[in-house]
């Protein structure tokens, strides 16, 4: 068995499940600096994956789709808890507030690491090269995925925020047909989706760490 691709594999399980566990902690956080301390009371303002991860959709499904080398991968963990009417900071904008934190933290650590790849690219070997590739696409692609605008995805509060109240009442309340419109939406543009990431991916990181990624993922 070749050992790079089989470290790349598991350190890939392991980045997406503490990127999705830093996504959910990030929304408790914005909520507590609102006024809502709903997730700190339950204990979930934590990075101890045990109290966030869902057994399928942190664990099984992500594994399956790296294994299987799906183009993309996708996960989720439990929804950190809040309460809109104790966002007294910002009763108007606090809900979207709380839903961007979690992209913008994954947005963040892309970058970190996208610089730190781009400068640091030619003096690495291809393992660690590829290691740090995996953090910048899964973040990225955990902000991507999660800013589409459809229930249950955090871009779904951005049209919550624009629309007339009737209209942000009927996308809020979709419910599992909206769950349903992602997995559509990712069937017929997965591909769109996957080259926007990876332009993101060669913007911050040098199309040169993208082709070091692409050519070992």
């Amino acid at each position: 068995m070749d050992v790079i691709p089989f470290l790349a594999t598991a350190f890939q399980i392991i980045v997406l499940l503490f990127s999705i566990v830093i996504h959910e902690v990030a929304h408790g956080f914005a909520a507590r600096s609102l006024g809502d301390n709903t997730a700190e009371a339950m204990g979930r303002l934590t990075l101890n994956p045990l109290k966030h991860l869902d057994a399928f959709g942190s664990v099984i499904l992500p594994t399956l789709l790296i294994l299987t080398r799906a183009p993309l991968v996708i996960g989720w963990a439990k929804p950190v808890p809040y309460n809109p009417a104790k966002l007294w900071k910002d009763m108007k904008y606090g809900p979207l507030k709380v839903a961007l934190a979690g992209p913008a933290v994954n947005c963040a650590i892309a970058l970190v690491f996208g610089l730190i790849l781009r400068f640091t690219l030619p003096y690495l070997s291809l393992l660690p090269a590829t290691l740090l590739g995996s953090i910048v696409f899964l973040n990225l692609l955990l902000m991507g995925f999660n800013l589409i605008p459809i229930p249950p995805l955090d871009g779904s509060k951005l049209l919550s925020a624009i629309l007339p109240r009737r209209a942000a009442l009927a996308v809020e309340s979709m419910g599992f047909a909206g769950i349903l419109f992602v997995f559509a939406l990712l069937y017929f543009f997965g591909d769109e989706l996957f080259q926007g990431i990876s332009a993101l991916f060669r913007l911050i990181a040098g199309p040169e760490a993208w082709q070091a990624f692409s050519g070992l993922t």
